[in-house]
């Protein structure tokens, strides 16, 4: 025991603490407590917002903002205190003050969450703070040991707040992750909702917990509880309104003393801290234990990708001569059913026969020691510039067995036509969300893009992101092509109005330019009509429209050459005086 002591003694003394140091450490983290403090919950809810924003921006900048402001680390220190030196006020204070720290943050998360739309959106600073391992555990673990170090020592600079900014990272974006996780289940979907609010709210506690037994083993290290400071510790009480108010709330619950003192003795304590610890492995081992096996697997795919990569180069990649014939663009594998799918891109000057296929695989199988129809290669090839690059396709088509009792193109016409029209009957079932309506799509191949698709739609919104990434999925996969290239152009179907002058016919620059771009859209797409809308208000000014509609309707039909069966005329009151305005209309609902 004297020997415990002693190194107590000597680690305060190396550390520069002094008992006079002490009982500034004790008074400090006291004080912070307080309910009053309006300038620590600024701090909170500026901290707060700033790190929900990070975390839906996906920003890092913007999250280390967050945690260079966020205040918590005194509340984690003083529950540390609490428990090193048995100061149940003091421990009941700095859990009260948490508690109403963690609900705010956690509910102006949620808020903004609410308000904005931009929870739809995958962030990968989101992604990594809901699956905490025991790795989160042991980084929580030397954080709180350093930053209570930092707390104790007298600041000479600079350098020791780090440590603060460690304890500070710990727990403000995870806060802001369970509210975001509540506004999710909320307006979005509810399983995905609480697997977020989970994971963030497991690895708060696991930080919380964590810097709270170092922050306590620490300030038992330095002997902070010295008999000259229990002696003035109940005083400091006395003095603090808010202490003496919990004091006065605890003298009126009829508590058996000999118990309370057995609750409140040192191994009592490190049991109550310790509990959360190691109920909270359990979670986080099962954590590492799937982050081991994902990391195993990545070992593994990566090694078969290196595998299959340096086959390809010895093997494939050369002519006979040694010239180059092919390149890797990209190499994708992917196991299901005890299956190994092989996905390559090559850019090449010569397409590779079935043989060559065949033997690639089983090269393959013969390296990776598996059977060779257990593997199963799919190579998208992107020709080079050859002269003799369509005498290949013919033989690689004829090389196909489903494909052998069709008739080969004779043309790179023809042979282009029959892709646009496998492209088309892959599409022909394809729907857009209402009231999106699909006007025509654009196939387009390039070396730098295999396949590229553009949809052009007509609908009064923008698709959202999630449902194109659905939609491009599925064209994908009808298409069998996973390297597609999709993208949307939206044409709305209310481009503008024009507005006259009183008593007045004449087209304004203003006008004639909106007039172009629906000459543009109408040429472009042979399959929507042009309704023109005009205002009607009794017979002096039923002249003026008609003379209107003829002025816009020639410079249609003369200036841009629209037909005028494209062309319809719709009268009647509109929400302006003066008004002709435009609805663009698809084939068949005119």
């Amino acid at each position: 025991m004297e020997a415990k002591k002693g190194f107590r003694d000597w680690f305060a003394t190396n550390m520069g603490i002094t008992n006079a140091r002490k009982e500034e450490i004790y008074c400090d983290l006291l004080n912070s407590v307080t309910l009053q403090d309006v300038s620590y919950w600024l701090q909170v809810l500026f901290s707060a917002a700033i790190a929900t924003l990070g975390l839906i921006l996906d920003s890092p900048a913007v999250i280390i903002g967050a945690m260079l402001i966020s205040p918590l680390m005194g509340m984690i220190l003083a529950n540390g205190l609490a428990f090193a030196a048995g100061d149940l006020i003091l421990a009941i204070r700095a859990l009260i003050n948490l508690v109403l720290s963690c609900l705010v943050a956690i509910a102006l998360a949620f808020l903004l969450v609410a308000i904005l739309p931009l929870k739809g959106l995958n962030s990968a600073e989101i992604a990594a703070r809901i699956k905490p391992n025991v790795l989160d555990l042991v980084i929580a673990l030397f954080s709180g040991a350093l930053g209570s170090i930092a707390t104790c020592k007298v600041s000479k600079g600079a350098v020791t707040s780090i440590p603060g900014v460690a304890i500070a990272v710990a727990l403000m974006p995870p806060l802001c992750v369970v509210g975001y996780g509540i506004g999710v289940t909320v307006s979005l979907n509810l399983p995905d909702g609480l697997k977020i609010a989970r994971g963030g709210g497991l690895l708060f506690l696991t930080n919380l917990t964590a810097i709270t037994l170092m922050a306590m083993l620490v300030f038992l290290t330095i002997k902070i509880d010295t008999p000259s400071i229990r002696k003035q510790v109940p005083l400091w009480h006395k003095q603090d309104q808010e202490s003496h108010g919990v004091q006065q709330f605890l003298e009126r619950i009829p508590v058996p003393t000999t118990p309370l003192e057995i609750i409140g003795s040192l191994p009592s304590r490190l049991i109550v801290i310790l509990i959360p610890v190691i109920t909270l492995l359990f979670p986080l081992s099962q954590s590492f234990t799937q982050l081991n096996k994902e990391i195993t697997q990545k070992q593994k795919d990566n090694q078969i990708i290196q595998i299959g990569t340096e086959i390809w180069r010895e093997k494939f990649a050369k002519f006979p001569d040694g010239e180059s014939r092919s390149d890797i663009n990209k190499l994708l594998i992917s196991e299901q059913n005890q299956k190994l799918l092989i996905q390559m891109n090559v850019i090449t000057k010569k397409f590779y026969t079935t043989q060559e296929k065949k033997e690639y695989t089983e090269i393959v199988a013969s390296r990776l020691n598996r059977a060779p129809d257990s593997i199963s290669l799919q190579l998208i090839e992107i020709p080079t510039a050859s002269n003799d690059i369509i005498a290949d396709l013919v033989a690689a088509i004829k090389s196909q067995e489903h494909e052998a009792t069709q008739e080969l193109p004779s043309t790179v016409a023809e042979t282009q036509i029959t892709f646009l029209k496998s492209t088309e009957a892959a599409l022909q079932t394809f729907k857009l969300p209402a009231p999106a309506q699909l006007l025509r799509y654009e196939a387009i191949t390039s070396n730098v893009e295999p396949l590229s698709l553009n949809l052009i739609y007509l609908s009064d919104r923008e698709i959202g992101a999630d449902a194109k990434n659905l939609l491009i999925e599925d064209i994908r996969t009808s298409l069998n092509f996973p390297n597609a290239k999709v993208r949307f152009r939206r044409i709305s179907p209310a481009p503008g109005s024009i507005t006259f002058a009183p008593n007045s016919t004449a087209l304004q620059p203003a006008n004639t330019q909106l007039l172009n771009r629906i000459a543009q859209i109408l040429k472009q797409q042979p399959n929507l009509y042009l309704e023109i809308i005009a205002d009607v208000e009794g017979e002096l000014s039923e002249e003026f429209t008609q003379r209107r509609i003829a002025t816009i309707k020639n410079y249609l039909v003369s200036n841009l050459q629209i037909s005028t069966n494209k062309i319809t005329i719709t009268t009647g009151k509109v929400s302006a005086r003066r008004t002709v305005s435009f609805k663009i209309l698809k084939k068949g609902e005119v």
